[in-house]
């Protein structure tokens, strides 16, 4: 586990220190027909992207648009895994309005140094962005209302831990949106890897069914993982969507 996460890490703070070039989540692993349009800033509104620095949006590294199918509202606290450069902490900022609160979480140094300074940049005083993992969030228990992420949970060598801490860290009712490469359930781990790196977003990825089966084996209800694009033979952009009960 701890050599898939070095690997991940290495190549994320190489994105952030080159903020710029063709750096999407894809990264090589994969040959799409048209990198630019399933991976990165060309998935978000272009309208919705005028106040965010032209650095958050070169090293968006997505597989889609989480805060599309979030629906956030005035108000809420939003956590984004492995936030990156910002660019979903900085949109979700914007929509929770100044009652409201995004925080990001990210492992990479230079991927926060970054992003803190995009968020400067951006004039955005709602924010905040921790260190840490997402298997292991540095949250307390129910602090947020919302959890998205874009293409990152694939990363992880331990999902059924982040799903988990995803739990634990929503309010009861909490949410979540999370954009991720998922698989066609036919594929095995093996034909995964075989179509991409880990991480490059498809070798890690879970198939529909495995993603299901994590959410509702830690609590989550009304969850459901609907195909939006593909990216490889098989496997596809996709988003994912879930809430904690009421009463838990």
């Amino acid at each position: 586990m701890s050599d898939i996460r070095e690997q991940v890490r290495e190549r994320y703070a190489l994105a952030a220190t080159q903020v710029g070039g063709d750096a999407g989540c894809c990264g090589g692993g994969c040959t799409p027909t048209s990198e630019a349009e399933i991976f990165g800033a060309a998935l978000y509104d272009a309208k919705d992207l005028v106040d965010v620095p032209l650095e958050a949006q070169l090293v968006s590294l997505g597989c889609g648009n989480p805060l599309a199918v979030a629906e956030l509202r005035e108000g809420e606290r939003v956590l984004d895994l492995g936030s990156g450069g910002g660019i979903d902490v900085l949109l979700s900022a914007k929509r929770v309005g100044p009652t409201g609160f995004a925080h990001g979480v990210d492992m990479t140094d230079e991927m926060l140094d970054l992003a803190r300074a995009n968020a400067e940049k951006a004039g955005a005083t709602n924010v905040a962005f921790h260190k840490g993992t997402i298997e292991d969030l540095p949250l307390d228990d129910g602090s947020v209302d919302v959890v998205i992420s874009n293409c990152v949970v694939n990363l992880s060598p331990d999902k059924s831990a982040v799903l988990s801490e995803v739990f634990r860290v929503l309010v009861p009712g909490g949410r979540v949106g999370i954009s991720d490469v998922v698989a066609e359930d036919h594929l095995t781990p093996e034909q995964r890897a075989e179509r991409g790196s880990y991480v490059g977003c498809i070798a890690g990825a879970l198939s529909r069914q495995e993603y299901l089966d994590g959410l509702a084996a830690v609590g989550f209800v009304d969850t459901d993982v609907t195909f939006t694009h593909q990216v490889a033979d098989g496997m596809h952009g996709a988003v994912v969507r879930a809430r904690k009960p009421q009463e838990v």
